[in-house]
């Protein structure tokens, strides 16, 4: 026994030298992964709940909104709370930011609290909220005193909110936004429409070639692959743009449709979603034919003539033994697809109308023109929630078209 223990004791230890051994290889692409995806998605996931502008400026007004049941005006206390605040907060020059934030829940907000700022109560005032609904009918307005009180921080719901066109009322209950101001869900519905449309036109063209492409001998084959890979060779915008030259009114297409005597003159092939379409299907076509052309090659012929010589039609031996072992190659093409898709940004934005944008495009608006981090991060927390469902949704597909293993 004493052998016995000493030998499992030595293998122990051994084993733990590889363990650690291994650990030391792979430490450094731990940690580039750690900062160069964790870090920039745990960044983008706290922006879009961190809402700590107004608590840091109006940090009195805050708490005696904590008890405001949000269905009349709040008490003499909550406005001079506020007033004590609007000057703190000028002197301390954080009044702008939460303005900022304030207009982004109410529009015109920044507007009252800056008038506001310039024409507090005297010190001597009996009744401040006497004054204050005097001077400006907005804080007579439950919607104005909700915003403060739902913006408390130091997080709040309000961007994954608004990313959905839902918001909170003066009470604190979740509604939806009005129809005039109700624009993301319409827009992730377009975007995963037109990702859908593009991914199915990538699987109507796309399975010829690359059962073409299998059934050639790799002298012929080797060749066509090549022409599928070099988008992959070129810059995304030197492709987007040359159909850009070729879809424009005067351009090589028009001119072709009409010499052909299909058209009588130039028709709109670009700035709308058929352009879009044209563009996107291009650059995407090689993400579907080339995990569907590897699965392709994997099967081997002698299933074919197995089921022609058992009396099987070449139509019904296709879709009963060669579709089906293609199942995997056909979901995992339709993923990356539609995953890439959804995410496109350049293409719309360069060949498509003001109506053919995608997400993308008020991601990058919000990013860098309207400086609205808190909003651009809910909108990328609610895509990257689309591609882990698409993630799982295919992970159980997978699991299923791979069958129990014998």
């Amino acid at each position: 026994m004493t052998e016995v223990h000493i030998l499992s004791r030595q293998l122990y230890s051994s084993n733990r030298h590889r363990r650690l051994a291994s650990f030391a290889l792979v430490l450094p692409l731990l940690v580039f992964l750690i900062f160069s995806y964790g870090f920039p998605i745990g960044t983008m996931l706290w922006q879009s709940v961190s809402d700590k502008e107004v608590g840091a400026a109006l940090p009195q007004t805050v708490v005696a909104l904590a008890s405001w049941d949000g269905k009349t005006l709040p008490d003499e206390m909550a406005f001079r709370a506020l007033a004590a605040d609007i000057k703190k907060a000028r002197a301390d020059e954080t009044l702008a930011p939460a303005a900022r934030r304030l207009n982004y829940d109410v529009s015109g907000f920044r507007e009252v609290l800056f008038r506001t700022a310039r024409r507090l109560p005297p010190a001597d005032t009996a009744s401040a909220k006497d004054y204050l609904t005097k001077l400006d009918p907005a804080w007579s307005d439950l919607a104005y005193w909700g915003a403060i009180r739902n913006a408390a921080g130091p997080a709040s719901l309000y961007y994954l909110l608004s990313a959905i066109d839902l918001r909170s009322d003066p009470a604190g209950s979740i509604v939806a936004k009005p129809n005039d101001s109700a624009i993301f869900i319409d827009i992730f519905f377009r975007t995963f429409e037109m990702s859908l449309i593009v991914t199915l036109i990538c699987v109507v063209l796309g399975f010829p070639v690359a059962y073409l492409l299998a059934s050639l001998p790799a002298r012929l084959a080797y060749p066509l692959l090549v022409l599928v890979l070099v988008p992959f060779w070129t810059s995304l915008l030197v492709r987007t743009a040359a159909w850009v030259v070729l879809l424009q009114n005067r351009g090589i297409v028009n001119h072709a449709l009409i010499d052909l005597h299909i058209l009588n003159e130039p028709t709109a092939l670009i700035y709308n979603r058929l352009g879009v379409y044209v563009a996107m299907t291009h650059i995407l076509l090689p993400y579907f034919i080339l995990p569907l052309y590897s699965v392709m090659k994997g099967i081997s012929p002698n299933y074919m003539r197995a089921a022609a010589s058992l009396g099987a039609r070449p139509i019904r031996a296709f879709v009963k033994v060669y579709l089906p072992q293609c199942a995997s190659g056909i979901t995992a093409g339709c993923l990356l697809v539609f995953t890439v898709a959804i995410g496109f940004y350049i293409t719309p934005a360069l060949v498509g109308g003001a109506a053919d944008q995608m997400i993308s495009y008020y991601i990058a608006f919000y990013t860098n023109t309207a400086a609205n981090w808190g909003l651009a991060c809910a909108l990328s927390v609610w895509l990257l929630g689309a591609t882990f469902i698409l993630y799982v949704v295919y992970a159980k597909l997978a699991g299923g078209v791979a069958g129990p293993k014998t």
